[in-house]
């Protein structure tokens, strides 16, 4: 018998979310790793609010919101409020009842820059990743570091004289026609009217120019989950100072450890801090050839290179390129939609926490 298409609304209706979310979903054992780090960041939301003024937006359901929107790679925030309206699964991962008000898009956006400004990202990362389950996964002996591009949300355009010395020539509209021919731009002279961090930059010869920022990643070689990260302007150093700085947020006891990197770090005062710091400096080899012929030496010797966990090594940190290709991809930053750095740092931040949540369902399973 065929069945009828028509519609009719029931008085009453009871959905239990619970019931809808499939017992074996990732989200359930994300859900539970996130919970108890949110838990354990409830003294530090309290910093971020008064007591007294009207309720604002739950920071725990901000963030888990904020999670769905690097999980699912949702655009904007618009978007996000627009599926939280009507999918029961982003509902109940967020904590919202079926009849409970989706919020304004604004006000989300409003509530959620309180966020970013307050480290809430840092701390989040290291919350998941103090969990005990979790814990148990990582590395403390060996780590990869990297860096990647993070094109800011600011239009090649806006790149202009701090003196204020091109402005826009005549025409209707508030994208005039700007020709760049024969000029040379700087960022000693330059800097963006859009984003003013943003430093114009390209990856290497051909590349084309881009106002970027760069974000830097501290990976764990055992299962390659990130611990650590930060953006700064980019600079031909930027790499190197970061990859300093995230060794001495991670390991401030002295104890020896490795640290896996590619060619760019192949740099004699970059391997001198590192030994300094007790680190063994698994770092690729730069040996291109200079405009003479002659190879380039490298600052890395026999002492590293002769051990077999040097090779090891060298396969584990190629992972990181994973952490990067997923943020960028599935994430939404391969053009970030934040200015300043500060702002964009939280984001990339919170993007390695998801990526580490999205890869924990099925770690903690094989340890079972």
């Amino acid at each position: 018998m065929r069945g009828s298409d028509e519609r009719s609304g029931s008085l009453f209706s009871y959905v239990d979310l619970e019931a809808r979310v499939r017992p074996d979903h990732p989200l359930r054992k994300i859900r539970e790793i996130v919970n108890a780090a949110l838990s354990d960041l409830s003294k530090a939301f309290s910093g971020l609010y008064t007591d007294f003024g009207r309720p604002s937006i739950a920071p725990e359901r901000l963030l888990r919101a904020m999670l769905l929107q690097a999980f699912y790679g949702i655009r904007s925030e618009r978007q996000l409020m627009e599926r939280l309206e009507f999918d029961l699964l982003f509902r109940w991962f967020v904590g919202l009842g079926v009849d409970d008000p989706v919020w304004d898009h604004s006000t989300f956006s409003k509530n959620r820059d309180r966020l970013l400004e307050g480290e809430i990202a840092v701390k989040f990362l290291s919350a998941v990743l103090a969990q005990p389950q979790v814990k148990r996964l990582l590395s403390s002996d060996h780590f990869s570091v990297d860096g990647t591009l993070i094109e800011a949300w600011a239009s090649i355009k806006s790149f202009r004289k701090k003196d204020g010395g091109d402005n826009d020539s005549e025409g209707s509209g508030r994208n005039a026609e700007r020709s760049f021919h024969k000029e040379k731009r700087s960022n000693e002279t330059h800097q963006s009217t859009t984003d003013p961090e943003a430093r114009l930059y390209k990856k290497g010869d051909g590349r084309p120019a881009k106002l970027c920022y760069m974000g830097h990643a501290l990976m764990e070689n055992r299962h390659g989950l990130a611990v650590g990260g930060i953006v700064s302007q980019a600079t031909g150093t930027a790499e190197r100072e970061a990859a300093l700085a995230l060794i001495d947020s991670r390991h401030p006891t002295g104890r020896r450890i490795t640290l896996g990197a590619d060619k760019a770090y192949d740099v004699t005062q970059f391997v001198h801090d590192l030994r300094e710091r007790s680190v063994t400096p698994h770092i690729a080899i730069d040996g291109h050839l200079s405009k003479t012929g002659i190879p380039r030496k490298t600052a890395v010797d026999a002492r590293t290179t002769r051990h077999a966990g040097y090779e090891v090594s060298q396969r584990c940190r190629k992972r990181i390129e994973e952490v990067f290709g997923w943020i960028k991809s599935s994430a939404g930053l391969a053009k970030v939609k934040l200015r300043g750095r500060e702002r964009v740092d939280a984001a990339f931040t919170l993007a390695l926490a998801a990526y580490n949540l999205i890869r924990l369902p099925k770690l903690l399973a094989v340890q079972l």
